[in-house]
């Protein structure tokens, strides 16, 4: 998966669970065999700049049936939806 942008006004209203979904579901529709994110995880109360948070965070992956599957970096999770 790519970046999310969500318009500024749209923020922080959880749209990026039905854009996650959706681009599983593209994916699917399309053939792929494999679906990726790298979501940036940062710690409880840490603060991230919107420009970090544009690769999604580790909900919206979950939420559309990504599992972890690596920590690269202290923020940072691979992960992975296998599709057949």
């Amino acid at each position: 998966m790519t970046c999310f942008a969500v318009r500024a006004g749209l923020r922080k209203q959880g749209l990026m669970y039905p854009l996650a979904a959706a681009a599983v579901a593209h994916a699917r529709e399309r053939g792929a065999r494999v679906v990726e994110g790298y979501p940036i995880a940062p710690e409880p109360g840490q603060d991230i700049s919107w420009g970090e948070v544009n690769v999604g965070t580790p909900g919206p992956f979950a939420g559309a049936g990504l599992v972890e599957v690596s920590r690269p970096t202290k923020r940072r999770r691979v992960m992975r939806l296998d599709l057949g």
